[in-house]
């Protein structure tokens, strides 16, 4: 493959492209710097992954595909427009180093094998390593310790999204198709031989054709659905050995079927047969791990809030405090799980680049991580702000005194019982009876007082403390910068995801923190200068 031996020096030419630019700071960046993106560890690296094959077109300089990639990135571009902007556009062939072209340098097919191939071998964990090297060095923190902050937000998945209806009948009609291809069939031939009508109507509820608004009717058409599959289940029973229906692709598509079942159906009580004899109906409330799409069977429910609720993905990242907006680490989970499940991730990353951590600024939904709570007992400062109690009219667990020295929890009252952590402590029934306080504590109905004391309850307690001073409330107020370069991220990926899957979305979460890192990179390289 030929060396891409792009100038360091901008020219008079592309001065006159940056002067029509200035406000987007992204084109002046990668032409200024982009032999420090790309030095040459990281063109080591490049070349090896796009070795020439010998086979087809002339080979593309690695590089110059890299710094398309983050243009397309930083520009919202889709893949076939990446090849005529090569050759239309100067501030493309600006940075890319080939102005003047008139045809495009690639192809929209180079562009995907590429992406696919960066993707496989990890090119953006490279790249955001050399950016968080670049810029703590810049700022005079080239050593490894580090001050970091967890944050995360929601990624509206691009599968779509369907009802239990919906779901089931797609399903069942992939599981057709599948068996056909197999046997070698017409999938339309098979279904109406079965009489499944999801296969060949034009959609699932047209194909059933009820009174949607008639809870009964439903009844009956999610009936029809689980007739239609089970006519198709013994069919594939005659039609194949044990051992093929346990293998892909039947398999994982008899698999679907049955998940969306069990996640989504419970049997009919309300039926004549009480449910006896198969009837289902939609279950009550949703499943922990609901499958919500087929076409990206990584989505999940989530909530942002207690009232908004989205399907999808939470993308999470690890942010440098010393450098404001530097992102050194990401992870990107499904978004029913809990923000403490991307603790463990994060740290790994973090321990995997060298990091040696010296203090960790979370959000409370990162406190029950074991990982956080292990660091925290060696020594690891965790700045965070502690839960909040429920709000009552009576005594909360703030009021009574805890000894942790002595392991002695003292009532308002001042009546004294042992203290036992990640337990119920209780006080005694006689005293609690007598209490002058007792309508300030406890409920008409109750007879004596308790209190459930969390295992990290000493902790919380100097949260709680630190949080009342002035000291603290500025410690934690500097959250603000991972919450600046959430919204960044949010930015330059969008609300909504570009990918299926969750790998592909991890990959493109670190494309599009390599893309934030370079902003971060030019306001420091601009104040070095």
């Amino acid at each position: 493959m030929d060396t891409w031996n792009a100038p360091v020096e901008v020219s008079s030419e592309e001065e006159q492209v940056l002067k029509l630019c200035k406000k987007q700071k992204l084109w002046a960046f990668l032409r200024k710097y982009r032999h420090r993106i790309l030095d040459d560890e990281v063109r080591t690296d490049l070349v090896r992954l796009f070795a020439p094959s010998g086979r087809g077109r002339p080979p593309v300089a690695p590089e110059q595909l890299a710094l398309a990639m983050l243009l397309q990135v930083g520009f919202n571009v889709a893949d076939h427009e990446v090849p005529t902007l090569t050759a239309v556009d100067r501030r493309w062939q600006m940075i890319l180093d080939c102005m003047g072209e008139t045809v495009p340098v690639f192809s929209q097919g180079t562009v995907f094998n590429f992406r696919e191939r960066a993707r496989e071998h990890g090119l953006m964990k490279t790249l955001l390593e050399k950016t968080v090297e670049l810029a703590r060095q810049t700022k005079g923190f080239s050593h490894k310790r580090l001050r970091a902050i967890f944050d995360s937000s929601p990624l509206v998945g691009a599968g779509r999204v369907e009802d239990t209806f919906n779901l089931l009948g797609r399903a069942i009609a992939q599981l057709v198709c599948a068996a056909a291809e197999e046997a070698g069939r017409d999938a339309d031939h098979v279904a109406r031989e079965l009489e499944v009508s999801v296969v060949f109507a034009s959609s699932v509820k047209a194909a059933l054709d009820v009174d949607w608004r008639d809870s009964r009717a439903r009844s009956e058409a999610l009936n029809l659905l689980v007739a239609q599959f089970r006519r198709v289940e013994a069919w594939l029973h005659s039609q194949f050995e044990e051992k093929a229906l346990q293998e892909p692709p039947l398999a994982e598509a008899l698999e679907t079927v049955e998940q969306i079942l069990e996640q989504d159906t419970e049997p009919d009580p309300e039926s004549p047969s009480g449910g006896d004899k198969g009837s289902r109906r939609v279950s009550k409330g949703t499943a922990k791990d609901r499958l919500v799409s087929l076409s990206d069977r990584d989505m999940r429910h989530g909530r942002k809030s207690k009232t908004k609720l989205f399907s999808g993905y939470k993308r999470h990242v690890a942010v440098d405090r010393e450098v404001p907006g530097l992102i050194c680490a990401v992870e990107v989970q499904a978004a029913n799980h809990c923000e403490h499940e991307a603790a463990g991730p994060l740290f790994e990353k973090l321990e995997i680049a060298d990091f040696d951590l010296n203090e960790l600024q979370i959000d409370r939904g990162y406190l029950a991580a074991e990982e956080v709570i292990e660091r925290h007992d060696a020594g690891l400062e965790i700045v965070c702000k502690p839960p909040t109690p429920r709000r009552s009219e009576r005594f909360t667990k703030a009021d009574f005194a805890t000894d942790f020295e002595s392991n002695i929890v003292t009532c308002p009252n001042g009546v004294v019982v042992p203290l036992k952590l990640d337990t119920t402590v209780r006080f005694p029934t006689a005293a609690c009876r007598a209490c002058r306080l007792r309508d300030s504590c406890l409920t008409p109905k109750a007879r004596s007082r308790s209190l459930c004391l969390h295992p990290q309850e000493r902790w919380y307690r100097q949260m709680a403390v630190e949080l009342s001073t002035a000291a603290g409330r500025q410690q934690r107020r500097s959250r603000v910068d991972v919450e600046h370069a959430l919204a960044r991220v949010g930015a330059i990926q969008g609300k909504r995801a570009r990918f299926l899957g969750r790998d592909k979305n991890q990959f493109d979460l670190e494309r599009t923190a390599v893309v934030n890192n370079c902003y971060v990179l030019g306001r420091l390289f601009e104040q070095a200068a």
